[in-house]
């Protein structure tokens, strides 16, 4: 994440960015997007939740805006809120899954920070997937592990390693791997 400006909170909650930035300790930090795999993972995501909301009770959104803590606003790629949860135009009810899609300049410590973020506020479940190396993790308090089988503890949201890399390797022009 290469620049970062300083304002205040209000400054950040009334200003619009183009994709939008995180707020942390009064620094605007960018957020890395933009490449076609990133785009094409998080979109699979979205069109695959979108198509399940009524069947397991959620709601899915893009690049919304979280309130971690006081002073920290993060957005995920994607992110999963249930359905009973009161509808906030920025999130302050943990959400059920957030999901980051790893873009290429994206630097571990960076990562790491906002998935503590995450795990601190309460969030469910967190995926972490890079499209470059076709890998998909499951983040929790105890570390980050790699699975052929991402999971929503205690609900039904279950989806493979081969499906969320399957329109990429289409697209690509290679063979879907599990």
């Amino acid at each position: 994440m290469s620049t970062s400006i300083l304002i205040s909170r209000d400054e950040y909650l009334k200003t619009s960015y183009q994709p939008d930035c995180e707020w942390v300790d009064g620094e605007v930090k960018e957020r890395n997007v933009g490449t076609g795999s990133h785009a094409t993972v998080q979109t699979f995501f979205i069109k695959f939740f979108g198509g399940r909301e009524a069947q397991w009770g959620i709601r899915v959104a893009g690049e919304l805006r979280i309130q971690v803590a006081r002073n920290r606003f993060r957005v995920p790629d994607v992110l999963l809120m249930r359905s009973e949860d009161a509808f906030e135009e920025i999130v302050t009810i943990p959400p059920l899954l957030c999901i980051e899609v790893l873009s290429p300049d994206d630097r571990m410590d960076d990562l790491q920070e906002k998935v503590d973020d995450f795990i601190a506020m309460g969030v469910g479940a967190i995926w972490v997937v890079n499209p470059r190396l076709r890998k998909t993790m499951m983040v929790q308090a105890g570390g980050w592990m790699p699975v052929e089988e991402l999971t929503v503890p205690g609900t039904a949201i279950r989806m493979s390693h081969a499906e969320v890399f399957a329109e990429l390797n289409a697209l690509e022009g290679r063979r879907s791997a599990s």
